[in-house]
């Protein structure tokens, strides 16, 4: 996974496009952003950076947002584990 291809895992599960930018910081957004040699992952609202996240590798970011907005539709129930889980 990486930033090209994780628009398509989280639309996979659900997650709606406008509630990621992918390179370009946005408000009201989870913002995945390549910072010199890092990336790093936060929600930004009003200006502000909350969560916020640094990794040295693009895959391990990826998997991260991914992990976490992903939990975000399971807890809203918007995904269903299979068995109940």
């Amino acid at each position: 996974m990486n930033a090209e291809s994780i628009p398509r895992w989280l639309a996979a599960v659900g997650v709606p496009p406008e509630v990621v930018s992918i390179g370009v910081e946005a408000d009201n957004s989870w913002n995945l952003l390549r910072v010199d040699d890092a990336w790093e992952v936060f929600w930004r609202e009003q200006g502000n950076r909350y969560d916020w996240a640094r990794f040295t590798s693009e895959q391990v970011a990826c998997h991260y947002l991914f992990g976490r907005l992903t939990w975000a539709q399971v807890a809203s129930g918007a995904v269903v584990l299979k068995d109940g889980i």
